[in-house]
């Protein structure tokens, strides 16, 4: 297995991307390789500060990056030479098995959506992020923050991402789902998550348990997978990640809040294309990478992509 990193990603690359490289290495079985995508020199000097031996990795030198305030589409077609475009250029030949960037966001939905492509069927990939309940497991949210507005369509397709997600990422054998809502009762909320609900309720590809609550989450009452369109799903994740800052500048040490930390899960996949792609934030620090790319192993293991192609019947 080859994964794929950006080097350059992130407000402290290539430092951090390589350091939590190195780390993620120490982790991964020994047959895998991590690429690094970026500026050779200045990844090759890290590497050295490091201790690292850069025989352990991939190098694929690119001259050019996607800066976080670079206009996403535009920069993507105009910087070719880019870690990030390379990256996906290399992911659609089949050089990589997934890839990963701390980088523009905007820039890795381009890449995602248009060189990698989405799975035929699917009408609007999504961000799943993991939301934990305090019994330990955690659930799937999305989408958090692709699709501010989805259609009833769209919606219930989420579910059924999810569902693929839950299965055979995190080995849940019948995922539940639910809505996110104002209200369990079927005829609260706006016109379209009130006609999600007739659509997920009707569903066999699903296992619907109907609306749940914003106090429904991070318990034992949260289902499985949590559907809603990315305007909320963003809110709630931006939301828990403060609740882990919160608690922390209070004085509070709990595992559960050490869980509500992005640093833990590192990255964010794309559910809905075609290949295995990880969103990583852009502040990521050496731990955030590493779990970032641990991340990007699980899905690549558990051929995501492949899976939702084949429950989607591409």
């Amino acid at each position: 297995m080859k994964i794929g990193l950006d080097a350059m990603g992130g407000d402290y690359a290539p430092d951090a991307v390589v350091e939590g490289a190195v780390d993620a290495l120490g982790q991964m079985p020994s047959g895998d390789r991590i690429v690094l995508i970026g500026d050779n020199a200045r990844i090759r000097e890290k590497l050295a500060s490091l201790n690292a031996e850069p025989s352990l990795f991939d190098i694929v030198p690119t001259t050019q990056v996607i800066e976080m305030s670079d206009h996403p589409a535009k920069a993507f077609s105009q910087k070719k030479d880019s870690s990030i475009a390379v990256g996906f250029g290399m992911l659609k030949s089949g050089l990589i098995d997934g890839f990963a960037s701390a980088g523009n966001t905007g820039a890795m939905m381009v890449g995602a959506s248009y060189t990698v492509n989405v799975i035929p069927g699917v009408y609007r990939p999504a961000l799943a992020a993991l939301i934990p309940n305090l019994n330990g497991r955690s659930s799937i949210l999305l989408d958090v923050g692709i699709n501010p507005d989805s259609k009833p369509d769209v919606l219930l397709q989420y579910g059924l991402l999810g569902t693929v997600y839950a299965k055979h990422v995190l080995g849940i054998q019948n995922p539940t789902v639910g809505l996110l809502n104002i209200g369990t009762e079927e005829s609260k909320g706006s016109s379209a998550v009130k006609a999600a609900w007739e659509l997920l309720n009707e569903s066999n590809d699903v296992q619907f348990r109907g609306n749940i609550e914003g106090h429904h989450l991070f318990t034992d009452e949260m289902t499985d997978v949590i559907v809603c369109d990315g305007f909320v799903g963003n809110v709630v994740l931006k939301m828990a990640e403060k609740f882990y800052v919160v608690a922390r500048s209070r004085g509070v040490k709990d595992s559960f809040f050490d869980r509500l930390n992005f640093e833990v899960v590192g990255g964010t996949p794309v559910v809905g294309v075609n290949e295995n792609v990880v969103v990583g934030h852009g502040i990521s620090n050496r731990t955030a990478i590493m779990n970032m790319i641990l991340t990007t192993r699980d899905v690549v293991h558990a051929d995501l992509a492949g899976k939702i192609r084949e429950a989607i019947g591409a």
